[in-house]
């Protein structure tokens, strides 16, 4: 259990928060503090006993908007980490939030309790600018020659009078000590294509035999991780993380107590750090250009045999894989052949023998050209140490950071080919293999990814790190947490609990399905009737917004809506986020009404606090598109195990969809509103009342 002394820490703490800011205590709060002090404090006592093995050290809490959330867990963890000598790791689900905590809340924490805890923000390397880059971008507006490595698409800085002005203005603030070359801090946007010529990955970087690495935004951001008691990630942070083995990036998991705010996402961000796609006719284009490359460069690599003899090499091998997967790009397009979309998923994810042999093949020779590449890129490395080489160093630099690029982009297709030559076992879902022609263009993709993270999650997770806690506003689906152990492997033994919510939700809001309405499955007549509805729905109250599950709708209806109302419409795709959320607040401040038309993620990242948001519309029930080739594959695991793909799969995903798209409405103890929902089959189907009962207890209008 927690020592006496931990326990008065963390209730002093809580009791000076409260009276510091002025608040009353939160029921919901209380719990969650008090549900991790206990259960962390049996896990001290366990591992103490050395029982820890068999003691549960997973936690999932659901706590509503409004709880607390965060102070409470960190009131109840940052002195049991202390206790432990473990370092606390919050992961949150974007880097917008992992800002507002270190902006915000913690800095309110602290200035409460008065404790002395160290903090820092992690982020990946792609977030920081990296001088060396700067300094040649810089180079590249006085130098035609800039980026001479580099074949077209991977050039890293085109100068143009913006892209002049943007870099200088950087070079400028970080000289001055006015930015720490951190892209979120920057005041302005930075287009992707600008950032993408600033910034390295971690195959690029040359480490400490940068001559600028006493300079480097990214190492001194790493510095001050180092010594932090707490450390403020993101889901895609921890991920990168344990892709490369852990403790790379954060500390290791066995010396993290880890806290994954929005949890619910958690599952989705694994499976995207762990799913391969390869172009074909890209890829082939890609090998022959940098072989061309490589060889133009051969005549200045001559006093440099080790270079020259790598760099060779790298051509042979490359040539190889272009011609092998040149010869084999027709395997594929058979696939795509008399289909009636433009996608072929293997049924099982089993490929069919002879074109598994084709995909070992490819992963052979992929294998094989990353070797090269390795190879090489050592040897540039050493030269980048050697003061006396015959090879200018910005020469050096430049080839260094292109072999890397190059090494991530095969050991991409390595890993991609060895997914789809591979055999599954028995005993865990298959992967989901499938080809697919781009759209816009002839080339094809093919892709392999998990259909769940349950395997990843639970071998590099939830099985190496001290202790683990869950946290979301929506954890449970159809009043079970059976979901978020299906996606995110979760142990059966984890301790999954709800604590009490913030709001009164039968007197702060009403809950309708209008009568009348068409089933969404209809969707010619189901649209007709959401133009016909929205005019009277948009009428009342100032800010509003409609959410729709797929976008060919949304276009639709804003298109037949009449001009009145159409003025009116912020719409998700015609504006930048942040645009369409300044536009509606400075409507709704001049109380003007103002209607946003969103998608599924402004069904869940929205935030819209009072009259911003006083009627939430809902099109249709939020099942997910039937053609996803994720959604296919893990439908037809389940129901080849015996299940039901629409009750344990199709289901829990609407409900908790549905459950965050309400849950818009309520931001604070003081909002009040309207949720309507334009979909008969809330009401007619059987199912619905499986959904109704998950969702929040509102008051209900039935037509």
């Amino acid at each position: 259990m927690l020592s006496e002394q931990v326990k008065a820490v963390i209730q002093q703490g809580y009791r000076k928060f409260l009276k510091h800011r002025e608040l009353r205590s939160r029921l919901g709060q209380r719990q969650m503090i008090g549900l991790l002090a206990t259960f962390f404090g049996k896990l001290i006592a366990a591992d103490q006993s050395d029982t820890s093995k068999a003691t549960p050290h997973i936690c999932a809490v659901e706590a509503g908007t409004g709880t607390g959330k965060t102070v409470a867990y960190l009131l109840a963890l940052l002195p049991v980490a202390r206790e432990t000598k473990k370092t606390v790791v919050v992961a949150t689900a974007t880097v917008a939030l992992q800002t507002q905590l270190l902006a915000k809340d913690i800095p309110e924490l602290i200035a409460a309790t008065g404790w002395n805890y160290r903090f820092a923000l992690a982020k990946g390397r792609g977030r920081y600018l990296c001088p060396l880059r700067l300094e040649q971008a810089l180079d590249t507006v006085h130098s035609v020659d800039g980026g001479q490595f580099l074949f077209p698409d991977e050039i890293p800085f085109r100068a143009d009078h913006g892209n002049v002005a943007l870099v200088q203005a950087m070079d400028l603030a970080l000289r001055d000590g006015q930015w720490q070359g951190d892209r979120d801090e920057w005041p302005q946007a930075v287009p992707d294509d600008t950032w993408r010529a600033v910034t390295i990955d971690r195959k690029q970087c040359s480490g400490h035999r940068c001559r600028l690495v006493r300079e480097c935004c990214y190492f001194r951001a790493r510095d001050l991780v180092e010594d932090a008691d707490c450390i403020i990630a993101n889901h895609d942070l921890v991920m990168a993380d344990l892709a490369l083995g852990g403790g790379v990036i954060l500390p290791a998991p066995e010396d993290t107590i880890y806290v994954f705010d929005e949890a619910h996402r958690l599952g989705t961000t694994a499976l995207g750090h762990f799913a391969r796609q390869c172009q074909l006719q890209a890829t082939a284009t890609w090998l022959g250009k940098s072989a061309g490359q490589i060889a133009a460069l051969l005549p200045k690599l001559e006093n440099v045999p080790q270079i020259s003899r790598a760099s060779a090499t790298v051509i042979a091998i490359g040539g190889e894989v272009e011609a092998l997967l040149q010869l084999h790009i027709p395997v594929f397009e058979h696939y795509l052949q008399n289909v009636p979309s433009a996608r072929y998923r293997y049924p099982g994810g089993v490929v069919e023998s002879a074109s598994r042999a084709v995909c070992g093949q490819l992963a052979e020779g992929f294998s094989r050209f990353y070797g090269g590449l390795d190879k090489l890129h050592r040897e540039l490395e050493t030269s980048l140490d050697d003061p006396h080489s015959p090879v200018p160093r910005s020469d050096l630099e430049q080839y260094f950071q292109t072999v890397g690029l190059w090494l991530r982009r095969a050991e991409s297709a390595a890993l991609l080919w060895r997914d789809m030559g591979a055999v599954d076992g028995d005993d865990e879902p298959p992967l989901a293999r499938w080809v697919a022609r781009d759209e816009g263009s002839d080339d094809i993709r093919v892709s392999a990814s998990p259909i769940t993270a349950q395997s990843l999650l639970r071998e590099q997770l939830w099985e190496r790190c001290y202790g683990a806690v869950l946290t979301s506003a929506t954890l449970r689906s159809l009043g079970s947490f059976e979901r978020l152990r299906r996606d995110c492997g979760v142990p059966e033994n984890a301790l999954c609990e709800t604590v009490a919510g913030a709001f009164d939700y039968a007197q702060a809001a009403v809950l309708a399905v209008p009568g009348g309405g068409v089933e969404a499955s209809d969707v010619a007549n189901h649209t007709a009737a959401v133009v016909a509805a929205l005019p009277q729905l948009c009428a009342t109250g100032l800010g509003t917004l409609v959410l729709f599950a797929s976008r060919r709708q949304l276009q639709d209806v804003a298109e037949r809506l009449e001009p009145d109302l159409r003025a009116r419409l912020l719409i998700q795709g015609e504006l930048t986020v942040a645009e369409i959320v300044s536009r509606h607040r400075q409507r709704i401040d001049a109380g003007d009404p103002s209607v946003i038309f969103g998608l599924a993620s402004f069904a869940e990242g929205m935030d819209l606090p009072g009259a911003y948001c006083e009627h939430v519309i809902i099109a249709k029930l939020p099942f997910a598109v039937p053609d996803d080739p994720l959604q296919e594959a893990l439908a037809e695991w389940v129901e080849s195990r015996g299940g039901n793909a629409f009750r344990e799969v199709t289901l829990p995903d609407a409900s908790l969809k549905l459950v965050q798209a309400c849950g818009r409405l309520l931001r604070t103890e003081q909002d009040r509103g309207r949720v309507t929902i334009l979909d008969k089959r809330l009401l007619s189907k059987g199912y619905g009342r499986q959904l109704l009962a998950d969702l929040p207890p509102f008051r209900r209008e039935f037509g």
